[in-house]
């Protein structure tokens, strides 16, 4: 995922989640700056589009170090490229890719590329719950799917073979605009259960935009006001790991609700919150889900009855007070130190 950081500066990176969604931490991260566009309106520089490229390429390095582990590129419709999808061809595909479709393209026999695909028989039908976000309520969604293996020219005299999956909502509750998904991977698609599956992949994304969502508006990166790359460099760095922090926090709490909060808590920091909240810290380490809520009543969170989980956006805002308290009591602890001696 990529977005503009500062000041025509750009971040890319590759985020690394588990197939139960939890986050790993980032694999790579680029900077640069778009040069000036030119009298005739050509931007000079390396092509951005190539940042994609890259990233399959350092997965695809993962897979070579990982040989019982499958791999899955999973990239938004900027990424639908046939550039990347030549080089994942040309390496053989050490690792799969699945990227949602941007292009609508002309296949050779004048068809269109989603069209042509929505023409096969019915895999058949999947449902899942769709978790509720902005001014969205979490709902379950019903979705038809359709597979085709198709030959797309890959613009050098050649042929990249595809699937492409569409993923089209049925019986969407009244108001709503139905979700489509329109998806292309390398892998073979031979029954609803390996598209179920490539679904599933593809919904996991969710957790990158997570983390981007929080270095960007938790940490504020676009505000930075730094004199030169190698600071701004080093921020990104920062922040970079406190957005994997955040993210694996709230995705924990969820899946792990019973581990050992001492696991992904300093003993100041999981005592902060129950201070902060004025209840009395336990003797030993409590649940991670009992802290991680604790933080994030700190930072908005009702904990209602009826309010589910806390989100990333209430747990970075609990975490700053929590973090700022936990300092100040070992600040103390040393001033106390001090005294003895």
């Amino acid at each position: 995922m990529s977005y503009e950081a500062q000041r025509g500066m750009y971040v890319h990176a590759t985020y690394a989640v588990t197939p139960q969604r939890e986050p790993l931490g980032v694999l790579n991260a680029w900077m640069w700056a778009r040069e000036r566009k030119g009298t005739d309106g050509v931007r000079g520089g390396e092509k951005e589009s190539t940042r994609w490229i890259e990233g399959y390429e350092r997965v695809a390095e993962q897979a070579a170090d990982l040989p019982g582990t499958r791999l899955v590129y999973v990239a938004d419709r900027e990424s639908d490229i046939l550039a990347l999808m030549r080089r994942a061809r040309d390496l053989g595909c050490p690792a799969d890719w699945l990227i949602r479709a941007q292009h609508n393209r002309v296949l050779p026999e004048g068809q269109r590329l989603w069209d042509h695909a929505a023409q096969a028989e019915p895999l058949g039908e999947i449902r899942f719950m769709l978790h509720g976000r902005q001014r969205q309520k979490a709902r379950q969604v019903h979705q038809q799917i359709w597979s085709r293996r198709i030959d797309l020219p890959d613009a050098e005299a050649g042929v990249v073979s595809i699937n492409c999956l569409v993923a089209r909502e049925i019986n969407a509750p009244a108001g709503v605009t139905p979700i489509e998904w329109r998806l292309l991977t390398n892998r073979d698609v031979p029954d609803l259960a390996e598209a179920a599956q490539l679904i599933d992949w593809y919904r996991a994304r969710w957790e990158v935009e997570t983390f981007f969502h929080v270095l960007k508006n938790g940490c504020r990166v676009e505000a930075l006001q730094l004199s030169t790359i190698e600071r701004i460099e080093r921020a990104l760095a920062v922040f970079m790991v406190v957005a994997w922090r955040i993210a694996r926090l709230m995705r924990l709490g969820r899946t792990c609700p019973d581990l050992d909060a001492g696991l992904l808590f300093e003993p100041d920091e999981w005592k902060a919150a129950f201070i902060l909240n004025k209840k009395t810290p336990p003797d030993k380490p409590p649940r991670l889900n009992e802290v991680v809520r604790l933080v994030a009543m700190l930072g908005g969170f009702l904990a209602r009855k009826g309010d589910g989980e806390p989100g990333v956006k209430t747990i970075w805002q609990g975490m700053q007070r929590v973090v700022d308290f936990a300092a100040g009591i070992r600040y103390v602890r040393e001033l106390e130190h001090q005294t003895c001696v």
